[in-house]
């Protein structure tokens, strides 16, 4: 008989529907505004610290609606924004420099939901708030971190061919920048054989170099300068390792769809929506964090280089645990060969820890060193860039230091290789976030936050009423024009057209695709789109009817003649959304996101769904009049 369905195409939609209602029913729950508290290296976040914080809130008359600790940190939910704005200030006020307090957003997903991987979907930078930061790199820094590669390269290739010089370092200019490597030879001759062997190692690298001799103080120079090709080209790569090296440290933060892009000559944007620890996000996107191996000394009295006697080719540190180590200039390996890193704890003391692993060519270089220095003491020097704001006179300055300081001193016990791991950091959380800098890799030239903007999740909120007014109004005329136009067939379409909205919905969660306001206006679209293949159906279901066909002849007619038409729609609409995705950046890829699930969606909806309920009420029956 005609217009009727098999029993597995009513399953199909029926669990079609029922998964859409499940994983679209997280985005009713919504969100709690949070502040959250950690620790800042050798700070503890415990009982203490909660009960500190829960009676600040309580004497500052801030009402709260939870306290908690778990994972090394608190979390205090409010009921609304201006009690979290307050509680952050009071609470960083109350704990100090030892700790992180920063904004959140908890979801408040019911467990079940989160058991069968139900999440709300994922809210653009313009819907649920998040950070907008403009960096700035140094990227004449990247120029003189390449000069002194330069040193240690120059340094080994002159002792390789006995080359004697007396002494080798980086020329600084008056204005604070760099002049290129300087080398002291004592005499001309010696000068021309190191100026030889530079320019043929410079033309087998492929380098250029600019070389100039002189005298000075009774000494022959040689001055080896980069090209301004050659520095473009160390700025350049600069630029887009850091943007890389951003990239990978933003995958690790866990945040979804965020925007990392260059700007300018040597800015990157980023923006990060949703972050749930925006404190954190800046501390570990700005940081610059490295290690170095070297050999301790021994034989020196480590008290006469604090009082300012530092023998020849040795070098003071501070070592983190308290005291004074005295460590060789040569530097054995140095950060820039580690390729992974992952935190854990010392099975001998119990103890945070990082396994470090080595690329080919590191592991091959610390197995040689290692070897020729079995029983004697090595020290890891973790270096830090840090900038610094203070208040001077009115004024927030900013100031940049280098921390610099020996975590750990060993004996090499046996020759290490790839794999090893280093101890004697703080806590499990400074570990982890070693792990983290070391395995998403070294900037290559220090960066500078010149800008940050807040988006504040009440102005997420108020762009998510907005969008959502646009969605509701225009999805009501829609209902009306289809009720009023093409009666118990047109409220059939408006049926089709929720169940297009909650399918929409459930798979941009499943997906978690970002949602942006861009994206809220692909399913404004997508809400006229959808009811367009009903309006071909019915007019085609009409026209039969007007050639004197019968109900259920027109019906399947309608039905059978209109799918080509409507798919050839769809489909260029779906070519040029594909497209846009492909291409587009920001608020274009967030609208063709959207888009491209509605046109899939409303196919289904619209050609199977509807036809499911119009052979229910008229399948198989004889009917003289449709209401169309």
């Amino acid at each position: 008989m005609l217009n009727q369905y098999p029993v597995w195409k009513y399953l199909l939609i029926i669990i079609v529907l029922s998964v859409g209602v499940i994983y679209a029913v997280p985005n009713l729950y919504g969100e709690d505004p949070a502040v959250q508290i950690t620790s800042i290296r050798g700070a503890e976040v415990s009982l203490s610290t909660q009960e500190s914080v829960r009676g600040v809130l309580t004497n500052k008359g801030i009402d709260y609606k939870s306290i908690a600790l778990a994972n090394e940190q608190i979390l205090v939910l409010f009921s609304n924004t201006e009690d979290q704005l307050k509680a952050k200030d009071a609470v960083r006020g109350q704990l100090g420099d030892d700790y992180t307090v920063a904004l959140n957003l908890a979801p408040r997903t019911p467990d079940w939901l989160l058991a069968i991987n139900a999440f709300p979907m994922y809210l653009g930078l313009d819907l649920r708030g998040g950070v907008h930061f403009l960096m700035e790199v140094d990227i004449n820094a990247a120029v003189s971190q390449s000069e002194e590669r330069y040193i240690s390269e120059f340094r080994t290739l002159l002792r390789e061919n006995r080359i004697r010089y007396t002494k080798i370092d980086q020329r600084k200019l008056s204005d604070g920048g760099n002049g290129g490597v300087e080398i002291r030879f004592s005499s001309e001759e010696v000068r021309t054989k190191g100026e030889a062997q530079i320019k043929d190692h410079a033309d087998g690298q492929n380098v250029e170099l600019l070389l100039e001799t002189y005298e000075k103080d009774g000494f022959y120079i040689l001055r080896a300068e980069m090209g301004d090709r050659e520095k473009d080209k160390v700025r350049k790569l600069a630029l887009k390792q850091n943007i890389t090296t951003l990239r990978n440290r933003v995958n690790e933060l866990g945040v979804a769809e965020p925007v990392i892009q260059q700007q300018g000559t040597n800015r990157i944007v980023v923006q990060l929506p949703g972050i749930q620890d925006t404190a954190r996000a800046k501390e570990i996107l700005g940081a610059t964090a490295t290690l170095e191996f070297r050999l301790a000394d021994e034989t020196h009295d480590v008290q006469e280089a604090v009082n300012g006697r530092i023998p020849a080719g040795f070098r003071l540190y501070k070592q983190r645990g308290g005291g004074h180590v005295l460590l060789k200039n040569r530097v054995m390996l140095t950060g820039d060969y580690i390729t992974d890193a992952s935190s854990g704890i010392d099975q001998q003391n119990g103890g945070p820890t990082v396994f470090i692993t080595l690329d080919g060519n590191g592991a091959s270089i610390f197995s040689k060193v290692t070897g020729e220095n079995i029983k004697k003491l090595m020290g890891v020097v973790f270096i830090e860039n840090k900038t610094d704001t203070r208040e001077v006179d009115g004024k927030m300055i900013k100031t940049k230091r280098t921390v610099e300081e020996v975590i750990n001193v060993a004996r090499i016990q046996d020759q290490l290789s790839k794999r090893f791991m280093i101890t004697g950091l703080d806590s499990t959380r400074e570990a982890r976030d070693l792990a983290l800098l070391l395995r998403a890799g070294a900037l290559a030239a220090p960066i500078d936050i010149v800008e940050e903007r807040t988006v504040g999740p009440s102005l997420g909120q108020d762009n998510i009423d907005q969008g959502t007014r646009s969605v509701i109004l225009g999805f009501i005329l829609v209902l009306v024009f289809m009720a009023v136009w093409y009666r118990g067939f047109g409220m059939v379409a408006n049926l089709a057209l929720m169940f297009n909205l909650v399918v929409i919905i459930s798979v941009l969660s499943m997906l978690q695709a970002t949602l942006t306001l861009p994206g809220i206006a692909g399913i404004v679209l997508t809400v006229g789109m959808a009811v367009d293949a009903n309006v071909l159906i019915f007019e085609r279901i009409r026209e039969e009817l007007r050639n004197g066909n019968s109900p259920q002849a027109s019906i399947h007619a309608g039905y059978a003649k209109a799918v080509a038409t409507i798919a050839d729609a769809n489909i260029t609409t779906l070519i040029a959304a594909v497209i846009l995705l492909g291409f587009g950046t920001g608020p274009v890829k967030g609208f063709a996101i959207t888009l491209s699930i509605g046109i899939a969606t409303s196919m289904f909806t619209a050609i199977m769904g509807t036809r499911s309920i119009i052979n229910l009420v008229y399948g198989g029956k004889r009917v003289e009049k449709l209401s169309i």
